[in-house]
């Protein structure tokens, strides 16, 4: 065994690689996927507002529902979620509930009334 001088020692081992040793280079990102904001179709009770801001957020949806009960104890959980629950889009998949016929046609309303207008 040979013993090298420690300067040697140092640059061999701080050395760059040798041309047969491929480098690594770093994957790319991958895109991130695209998430939308709408009332749930599987994780509902009354709206599936709680269970859109749920799938939308990646917050339980236990404590999505236990804000809006302690904002309704202070009067602004009921306005918020009606307001939600009309501004939200319904899932693809969305089952008919008493009111998602009444809400559909206000969602509807309200983004025509918003939307950009032609004029002639």
């Amino acid at each position: 065994m040979v013993r090298r001088p420690p300067a040697e020692q140092a640059e061999a081992m701080t050395s760059a690689a040798s041309p047969e040793q491929p480098t690594l280079q770093p994957l790319p990102p991958s895109p991130a996927p695209s998430r939308r904001l709408h009332r749930s179709a599987r994780d509902r009770m009354l709206g599936g507002v709680c269970g859109g801001l749920a799938e939308y957020s990646g917050v339980d949806v236990v404590l999505w529902r236990v804000g809006f009960v302690a904002l309704a104890l202070m009067g602004a959980g009921i306005p918020a979620y009606i307001l939600l629950w009309i501004v939200m889009p319904a899932a693809s998949s969305a089952v008919d509930g008493p009111l998602e016929s009444t809400v559909q046609r206000l969602h509807t309303a309200l983004n025509d009334g918003l939307g950009p207008r032609n004029r002639t």
